[in-house]
């Protein structure tokens, strides 16, 4: 049955959206849960110590006690509806953070008034401007002991800018806040109002000539007429509101319901996301517009499989209106899909609704087709619309797992491939060289989070190691190489011998094979048979185990018998003649060498870059990050950087994150190659 709360119609203009971001531990579920009470969209507080939240309803969630997964609730206050998203704060669960931003007007970022500016909030900061999103900041628990708010306001536009300005200020020890946007008399734990009345609304009128003539005209401006140039502050990022509030106390929340409707934007207010209509070079720009009539176009920002409900895609409308039996095309698919159920979400709870118009954050389930980033539609010719992709993190932190149970290998990627469904920033792929099934995220609770939902979830247990490191073999000199088979079992038997010479090629060359044979000493029938011996020896490895690269093979001479030559004996004569050449064209072993950049705050500067020196890590430069912060751009060998995330979070207190990406093979140092020879025992077959 739908909810009054949900299914009452109402306009466009009367719709507002923002998500709630910044570090973890800032009260953003608990001030999700407050905006809920206050509104009267539940009727009682939840806990994160009951586990009872709205928005942490998974088990995991419960036990961690704090967010891992991006939460939908929405409300109704003074006539306008409210959609707003709870995110979790920890650095490596941002694909579940980031793209709520896509789904929303207005990115709240919640900052502790304890613990001040922290990586996360200057991080999703950045992010929101990116995305030229309204930013707001919620600057929460100011009612905690010793909290220096004037200090932490100072501070705040010290990292932002100068547009950070309150909304509103702390009165009477925190208890409770005054309003200085509308209201310029009084005071307030900071002094006299006033002046932060004055500084608001000279910020709002400079964006308007015409509102700056009547201010210095008149000397203020009355605040109710400042809607239109306020919201253009807004977009254009010239201003920043601050609010004070406590979701514990309650101070200040009812302020904020208050801002959230008055002075926030609507859906056609806000700085419309960015559409792109076209692949690659040839994509155009284009803006959806938000009106309920025109033609369907909505975004799926997150995805949740159940084992038990199936997949679920929950998606923002930007244009036109969804409802009940509409016919939607998923991206460029021919086949549309029907819309049996439409829900609003209220954490875990599915919210039937009649309709969704531009503005609205809903969410169809049974749809299997349905994947993160669809951009949903109702007409042939939006087929190739997408939406500019997010920057996500790259996942570099890898684990090996492998099924405890032989042949639950297939199941394994089912479950897994449901997983990496639900966030942009898991990935699995198996690795043929080391023949392993790998899994990457963003770090190790990140990977961890992610086995204990495979274990308790799925009821599906898995070993787990570190990745082996995907090293390679290759040759230093020119040399010769020569074998003869011969094999007499009483009938047929085998014949074929080969000589053949290998050179090194240059790195990433890869292979190559010449057949210079003369006269018809090997016929042209068993050549392949040769390079497939050869080939089978570039699998796996002469020396070490490792793939052989960069090395050509010219073929150049050989025997055969006119009865017992066959295509298994040049196979075996070509495989080890070609072992016998690469031992004595002085073979090395390659290690992969990986640019890596990381960013840290740079105080850690110097234990960073000493750190990665001792990793036989060469530093190319370091320039300036986000306030506070610095970027060391590097490179190193991968098999140094097993773990790397861990040494990364002592350093600066679980502040850094890195990137790597492969660059290039370079010769391992010589005790390293005697160490993996020695571990590789080498048999040639009989």
């Amino acid at each position: 049955m739908p909810s009054p709360l949900a299914s009452g119609a109402v306009q466009v203009a009367d719709i507002r959206t923002l998500a709630l971001v910044g570090p973890s531990a800032s009260g953003k579920t608990c001030l999700a849960e407050a905006l809920l009470l206050k509104s009267g969209a539940i009727g009682a507080a939840g806990s994160l110590e009951r586990g009872s939240t709205v928005s942490d309803f998974d088990p995991l969630e419960k036990r961690m006690q704090h967010s891992l997964n991006a939460a939908v609730m929405h409300t109704h206050h003074a006539g306008t509806r409210i959609h707003f998203i709870d995110t979790p704060g920890g650095p490596d669960f941002v694909g579940q953070s980031l793209p709520a931003l896509e789904a929303v007007e207005t990115a709240a970022i919640v900052i502790n008034a304890s613990t001040g500016i922290e990586p996360m909030a200057v991080r999703m900061m950045e992010y929101a401007a990116e995305r030229q999103l309204d930013r707001l900041i919620i600057v929460n628990k100011i009612d905690a002991q010793g909290v220096d708010l004037a200090g932490l306001l100072a501070q705040i536009q010290a990292t932002f800018g100068k547009e950070c300005l309150p909304l509103n200020l702390p009165d009477a020890g925190g208890s409770k806040v005054v309003d200085c946007f509308y209201n310029r008399a009084g005071h307030s734990d900071f002094g006299a109002v006033e002046a932060a009345h004055r500084a608001l609304v000279e910020q709002v009128v400079e964006v308007d000539a015409a509102f700056v003539d009547r201010y210095l005209n008149d000397g203020d401006v009355d605040a109710s007429e400042l809607h239109a140039p306020l919201e253009q502050a807004l977009r254009e990022g010239h201003l920043i509101p601050v609010c004070f509030v406590s979701a514990r106390s309650g101070a200040g929340v009812a302020e904020l319901l208050d801002v959230i409707v008055k002075l926030l934007p609507n859906p056609t207010e806000g700085n419309p996301p960015d559409f792109l209509n076209g692949e690659g070079a040839d994509a155009k720009l284009m803006h959806a517009q938000p009106d309920p009539s025109a033609h369907v176009l909505a975004h799926v920002f997150k995805v949740t499989v159940d084992p038990y409900v199936g997949k679920m895609g929950v998606l923002r409308v930007h244009q036109g209106t969804i409802t009940k039996d509409s016919l939607l095309y998923i991206g460029d698919g021919r086949k549309p899909f029907k819309v049996g159920h439409l829900f609003m979400l209220q954490g875990k709870d599915h919210v039937e609704v009649p309709r969704a118009v531009p503005g609205d954050i809903c969410a169809v389930a049974k749809v299997d087709e349905l994947h993160f980033d669809a951009v949903l539609h109702d007409a042939a010719e939006d087929d190739h619309i997408h939406l500019k992709p997010l920057p996500f993190p790259v996942p570099v932190h890898g684990l090996a797992i492998s099924p405890k149970r032989r042949g639950d290998e297939q199941r394994m990627w089912e479950i897994m491939s449901k997983l990496i469904d639900e966030d942009p920033c898991l990935k699995i792929e198996h690795v043929a060289v080391t023949n392993e099934t790998i899994v990457y995220g963003l770090g190790e609770l990140h990977l961890r989070m992610l086995l204990d939902r495979l274990r308790e979830v799925y009821k599906f247990e898995v070993d787990t190691k570190p990745p082996r490191i995907a090293y390679r073999e290759t040759v230093t000199a020119n040399a010769e190489g020569h074998h003869r088979h011969k094999k007499q079992t009483g009938g047929a038997g085998q014949f074929g011998e080969v000589y053949l010479r290998i050179e090194p090629l240059p790195r990433g060359a890869g292979f190559e094979f010449l057949d210079q044979v003369k006269g018809g000493t090997i016929p042209n029938q068993f050549i392949p048979a040769v390079e497939k011996g050869v080939r089978e020896v570039l699998t796996v490895g002469a020396i070490a185990g490792y793939p052989v690269v960069d090395v050509r093979v010219i073929v150049y001479d050989g025997k055969h018998h006119s009865v017992d030559s066959k295509e298994i004996a040049f196979v075996t004569a070509g495989r080890k003649a070609f072992m016998a050449a690469i031992r004595e064209a002085r073979p090395i072993v390659l290690e992969p060498i990986v640019n890596v950049e990381i960013t840290a705050p740079d105080s850690a500067m110097g234990d960073i870059t000493g750190d990665l020196s001792a990793k036989r890590g060469l530093i190319n430069g370091t320039h300036n990050g986000a306030v506070g912060t610095m970027v060391v751009k590097g490179q190193a060998p991968l098999s140094e950087l097993a773990g790397y995330q861990s040494r990364l979070n002592a350093m600066t207190s679980g502040q850094g994150r890195y990137t790597l990406a492969l660059s290039h093979y370079e010769p391992v140092p010589p005790t390293v190659q005697q160490q993996l020879m020695s571990n590789y025992k080498a048999h040639d077959e009989e």
